[in-house]
């Protein structure tokens, strides 16, 4: 795993990480756009976290912290380079990252039809918590 290497995204990634998302992450997100990331990216420099191998974007996760809660969203490794640690390296990462900045505890976002995920995240050592469901509003109308 020596090659792998962990860095934050730039703007200068932003097309290649919404291409990244289209053909390893499951699921699209009302916020993957080029604004969406832009935002993301120019708020919080090290929130989105990306795994490289060789120069090439083998993985990525978001690791938001509101000051108050951990958020880990689009944790995704490409189909070709699963099962070589590269998720729990970016979780070690993002882990790293929560701790630093004074976090409790993580929380993920999963796709109840993706038991891939849900394995990699139990593996992991996150579990579900039934007792609570997420409520949304969109905002943009």
């Amino acid at each position: 795993m020596s090659d792998l290497h962990i860095r934050c995204a730039t703007l200068s990634d932003i097309d290649t990480v919404l291409q990244f998302w289209r053909e390893a992450a499951e699921g699209t997100s009302i916020s993957d756009d080029y604004d969406g990331v832009a935002r993301l990216v120019t708020r919080d420099p090290e929130a989105l976290l990306l795994a490289e191998r060789d120069d090439t974007l083998t993985g990525t996760v978001i690791a938001g912290f509101d000051g108050w809660r951990c958020h880990l969203y689009r944790l995704a490794v490409h189909p070709g380079h699963r099962r070589q640690g590269i998720g729990g390296a970016l979780l070690t990462a993002a882990e790293e990252r929560f701790r630093a900045l004074g976090g409790r505890r993580g929380d993920a976002m999963v796709l109840d039809r993706n038991e891939s995920a849900q394995h990699a995240w139990r593996a992991a050592g996150y579990a579900p918590e039934p007792q609570w469901s997420r409520w949304v509003r969109h905002l943009d109308g």
